[in-house]
C-alpha cells in the first residue's frame, strides 16, 4: 500500500490523509456500482484511506456502497459520516448514528459531522455528539458547512471546542473561505475539509487551469486539485467514481505549481478582499 500521503492533524493529535475520497452521488446507479466499488478500494489501495460520506447521500445507498466496498478493509480507514440537521437531537442522533453504522457494516465512525446548521439548538448537538463518542459509537465529531459566526458560536457552548474539523466547500473557484474561516480555524489549529475540490467537475473553460493543464501534460482537474491540496490546514476529498480518475486525483499529489502558475491563477481567481457568506453545494 502506497503510503505517502502527506497528513492534516486533528486538534487531538491524531493525523489524517490530507487527500481522500467523497462518495456524493454513488450507490445511486446499480449499473455503476462494481466500477463505483472498485474505485474506493483502488483509492484505500493508493492510500486515500480518508472515506467521506452521508447519511443523506441516495437515502443511505450511499452508506451502503461504501460499506460493501470497504469489507475487509474497515481497519485501514478513517471513516466520516454525517448527521442531518433535523436528526441532530439527544434522540434523534443516537438512532441515526446507528442506522448509519448499520447500513456501513460498522461499529464505529471516526468522524461524524453535523451535514449543516438547523433548528437543533448547538448544545444539544453537541451533547449528542460527546453521548455517542463516550458510548464508541464515534471517535471524532466536527461540523459541515459552518460559516466563521458559527463556529465562534460552536465554541461558546459547553464541550463545542471538542470540534475537530469543519468541512466546507473550497477550491479554485470558491475562495471566500481565506478572509475569515480559514484563518479562524488555523488560529485553532481544527483542519478543514474541502468537499468539491474541483468544483464539481464544473471548472470554468478557458481559465489559467487550461494553460497549466496543457503545459504539463496533465488534466485541468489535476491542476485543480494540486492547488487545492498545496493549502496548509486543508485536506480534500473528491468523489471518483472511476478508478483513472481516483489515479488521477492521486497523481496531483506529485504536481508542484511553479510561483508563476500560482500567480496566474492568483490573477484570474482573485483571492477575497473582504468577508463573503460561505458557499454551499
Amino acid at each position: 500500500m502506497t503510503t505517502g500521503i502527506p497528513r492534516v492533524t486533528l486538534p487531538d493529535g491524531e493525523p489524517v490523509p490530507k487527500l481522500g475520497q467523497g462518495t456524493w452521488e454513488m450507490g445511486e446507479r446499480a449499473v455503476r456500482r462494481a466500477e463505483e466499488i472498485a474505485a474506493l478500494r483502488e483509492g484505500v489501495a493508493l492510500g486515500m484511506t480518508l472515506i467521506d460520506t452521508a447519511e443523506m447521500y441516495g437515502d443511505g445507498a450511499t452508506e451502503r456502497l461504501v460499506g460493501e466496498a470497504l469489507r475487509g478493509l474497515r481497519d485501514e480507514v478513517f471513516l466520516v459520516s454525517k448527521v442531518y440537521p433535523h436528526h441532530a437531537s439527544r434522540r434523534g442522533m443516537q438512532a441515526a448514528c446507528e442506522a448509519s453504522l448499520k447500513r456501513l457494516g460498522t461499529d464505529r465512525l471516526d468522524l461524524y459531522l453535523l451535514h449543516w446548521r438547523g433548528s437543533v439548538p448547538l448544545a444539544e448537538t453537541v451533547e449528542s455528539f460527546e453521548a455517542l463518542v463516550r458510548a464508541g459509537k464515534i471517535r471524532h465529531w466536527g461540523v459541515s458547512n459552518f460559516d466563521t459566526g458559527d463556529m465562534e458560536e460552536l465554541f461558546a457552548v459547553s464541550c463545542g471546542k471538542g470540534c475537530a474539523t469543519n468541512q466546507i466547500l473550497y477550491n479554485v473557484v470558491r475562495r471566500g473561505p481565506e478572509f475569515d474561516l480559514l484563518p479562524w480555524c488555523a488560529r485553532h489549529h481544527m483542519p478543514v475539509m474541502a468537499y468539491s475540490p474541483v468544483d464539481h467537475a464544473r471548472l470554468p473553460r478557458r481559465s489559467p487551469l487550461d494553460g497549466i493543464a496543457h503545459a504539463r501534460g496533465v488534466s485541468v482537474y489535476r491542476v485543480a486539485m494540486a492547488w487545492v491540496l498545496r493549502q496548509p490546514g486543508v485536506c480534500a476529498i473528491p468523489k471518483a467514481a472511476r478508478i483513472e480518475h481516483v489515479r488521477d486525483n492521486h497523481a496531483a499529489l506529485d504536481l508542484e505549481l511553479s510561483a508563476e502558475e500560482h500567480a496566474a491563477l492568483d490573477a484570474y481567481f482573485r483571492p477575497p478582499r473582504a468577508r463573503q457568506p460561505l458557499e454551499m453545494l
